[in-house]
C-alpha cells in the first residue's frame, strides 16, 4: 500500500506543491519589515486553519533553527521544538537552493510513525535576504486526498483491489487443480514403467506447464494490483509477466503439437496436416512475441 501511495504522490507532486504554495501565499501578506514578520509568526494559527489537514506548522530562520513553537493538533507535538536545529532537513536546504516554495518527498515521521511531506514557504525582505521559512507538515495520505478529493476514487480503488484479490485467489485454485491433476496422472503412469502411456505423459507435462503459467500470472496481478508493487523499468522487466505467461503457453502448445505428430504418425498419417497447422500457429506466436519484445526494447531505449 505504501509503495502505491508513493507512486501516486510522485505523479501529483507538482500539483500538490502548486496547491499548498498558493494557500500559503494567500495567507502570508507581503513582508517588508521586522514588525510584519513578528506579527506573522505570532499569528501562524491562520496558516494552520487555512490547511486543516496539516499536522504541524512552524517557522525556521535562515540557518534552519526553529524560531516558533510547533502548532499541532497532537498534544505531544504542540508548543514544542522551539530552538531545534533542522538545517539538515531536505526541505530546508532545497527551499534555500531553489529560492521558492517547495514540497518534500515522503519521509517517515519519527513522532507520528507514518509517512509525511513538508511544504516550505520562504519569506525574503526587499533586499532579497531570507527572513524565515514557514513549514507545514502533512501526512502522505492526507495530501493525496487533498489533491484528489473525490471519495469515489478511493471507493473504486478499494473495490478494485478486492476484485483483483478474488480473481487472483480463483486463478490460484485453478493452478492448484491443474497441478494436482498433472501430478496425479504422472504418478499413476509412473507406477509401472513398462506400461507408460506417452500420451498421458504429454498431457501431464501440458497441465503442469499451464499451472506454472497461471501461477506467474497470479503473482504479477496480486503484487501489482493488490499490493501496489511498482513495476520495474526496462524492456526485460516491464513486460516480464506477459512474456513469461505467453512463453509458457507457447511451450504447452509446442508439446501438444509434438504429441499430435506422434499420434497421427502412428495411427492416422492423413491427419498430420492438423499438427502442421498447430506448429504454424506456434511459430506465429513466437514471431509475434519476438516483435513485441523488440518494439518494447526500442521504446524503452529512447
Amino acid at each position: 500500500m505504501l509503495i502505491q501511495e508513493i507512486r501516486e504522490y510522485r505523479e501529483i507532486k507538482e500539483k500538490a506543491r502548486t496547491y499548498l504554495c498558493y494557500i500559503m501565499s494567500s495567507n502570508i501578506s507581503h513582508i517588508t519589515e521586522q514588525k510584519s514578520l513578528d506579527n506573522l509568526l505570532e499569528n501562524m494559527n491562520m496558516i494552520k486553519k487555512a490547511i486543516p489537514k496539516s499536522e504541524i506548522v512552524y517557522a525556521l530562520d535562515g540557518d534552519g533553527i526553529q524560531i516558533t513553537d510547533s502548532i499541532s493538533q497532537y498534544p505531544k507535538l504542540n508548543g514544542v521544538n522551539k530552538g531545534k536545529d533542522k538545517s539538515n532537513r531536505s526541505y530546508f536546504y532545497n527551499t534555500k537552493a531553489q529560492h521558492r516554495c517547495e514540497i518534500s518527498d515522503p519521509y517517515p515521521s519519527l513522532a507520528l510513525k507514518h509517512l509525511v511531506v513538508t511544504a516550505s514557504f520562504p519569506i525574503y525582505n526587499t533586499e532579497d535576504n531570507l527572513l524565515t521559512i514557514i513549514c507545514v507538515q502533512i501526512s502522505l495520505k492526507d495530501i493525496l486526498r487533498m489533491v484528489h478529493p473525490s471519495s469515489l476514487d478511493s471507493i473504486f480503488n478499494s473495490t478494485r483491489k478486492i476484485v483483483y484479490g478474488l480473481f487472483s485467489l480463483a486463478l490460484f485454485f485453478v493452478a492448484i487443480l491443474l497441478f494436482i491433476k498433472g501430478v496425479d496422472s504422472l504418478v499413476i503412469n509412473g507406477i509401472n514403467f513398462s506400461k507408460v502411456n506417452i500420451n498421458d505423459m504429454f498431457k501431464s507435462t501440458i497441465l503442469l506447464t499451464l499451472s506454472l503459467a497461471i501461477v506467474d500470472l497470479v503473482k504479477a496481478i496480486f503484487e501489482e494490483e493488490v499490493l501496489g508493487k511498482e513495476k520495474k523499468d526496462g524492456a526485460g522487466d516491464t513486460h516480464q509477466t506477459m512474456v513469461r505467461f505467453l512463453g509458457s503457453i507457447i511451450i504447452a502448445l509446442s508439446i501438444e503439437a509434438l504429441m499430435l505428430v506422434f499420434k497421427f504418425a502412428l495411427n492416422d498419417p492423413s491427419q498430420l496436416i492438423f499438427a502442421v497447422y498447430l506448429i504454424v500457429g506456434v511459430t506465429a506466436l513466437i514471431i509475434g512475441l519476438s516483435y513485441y519484445l523488440k518494439v518494447s526494447h526500442d521504446s524503452c531505449g529512447r
